[in-house]
């Protein structure tokens, strides 16, 4: 899979196996005690100021256990809420609703966390510097967290492996830089190629050979203004490299294109959310 697709029978089969992580393999054992039909009209809070994201999967999840649960969303995916903004009324059957509760939020907080820390990355970078995911995903939810880095107005990197060439510091180790580009560049079949240098004489190397973006990995401030001088009448250009809310604005100056961040998917923090009766 090379592209990002939310279609209903996506959300709807991995919503299935979040069911299933929780309630195999005896079910709501707790939720099993209520032993009455209550209806109640239940209100779902952000407890904090957060881009939300998910609300498709929270709603999947109660018609999963109960499709007589009305999920009414006030707030759109995308939308920034503040603390205390309703972000949905959850009509139904009480045991029902708590039975789905958990799964249901684990998937808000988790999107909704990865589109807040995005953001704060996109409006530190400023309008000129794309800020972009990495591979550093959670395994089986990385078209769940890529689509949350959309959500808070970031880019998506490749994929996955097969999406684009990505000549990287341990196959450069493992090889010779300028071979591996020269490779790529016969066997690209339309596939975009990136190469990554660490320093300013790699940079130098590699100049002028037709490829697309090149990735400039740890370097200095200055050393990186530099590169993107030389860089920039050839490729796209962009910086890695433990980037971080204190460093990006610094980074960005640089005038460089294209910012990668793993933490914004690899530990972004959970977003509260409450559901208020």
């Amino acid at each position: 899979m090379s592209k990002i697709k939310l279609s209903k029978e996506f959300i709807k089969s991995t919503v299935k196996l979040a069911l299933n992580e929780d309630l195999y393999p005896s079910g709501d054992i707790t939720s099993a005690l209520i032993n009455n039909e209550k209806v109640l009209t239940i209100k779902l809070i952000s407890n904090q100021s957060a881009i939300v994201g998910g609300l498709l999967f929270a709603k999947q999840t109660f018609a999963l256990i109960d499709d007589k649960v009305r999920f009414i969303i006030k707030k759109k995916d995308g939308s920034r809420v503040k603390k205390g903004n309703l972000i949905a009324l959850i009509k139904g059957n009480a045991k029902n609703i708590l039975i789905a509760e958990r799964v249901a939020l684990n998937f808000l907080s988790h999107i909704s966390g990865i589109a807040t820390k995005t953001n704060e990355f996109v409006k530190l970078a400023g309008k000129k510097t794309k800020i972009c995911c990495t591979r550093k995903t959670i395994p089986n939810l990385r078209v769940i967290q890529k689509y949350a880095v959309k959500l808070g107005g970031g880019t998506n990197h490749r994929f996955n492996l097969s999406d684009e060439y990505l000549i990287k510091d341990n196959h450069i180790a493992s090889s010779n830089l300028k071979g591996l580009v020269l490779k790529a560049i016969k066997n690209k079949k339309g596939k975009k190629i990136t190469v990554e240098v660490d320093t300013i004489k790699q940079l130098r190397s590699i100049l002028g050979l037709k490829f697309n973006r090149v990735l400039l990995d740890n370097m200095s401030i200055k050393n990186l203004r530099e590169s993107v001088k030389i860089a920039k009448k050839y490729y796209e250009t962009e910086a890695s490299g433990n980037v971080s809310l204190k460093s990006v604005k610094a980074i960005a100056s640089t005038g460089v294109s294209r910012i990668s961040v793993g933490s914004i998917t690899h530990s972004a923090p959970a977003v509260d959310f409450k559901l208020e009766i």
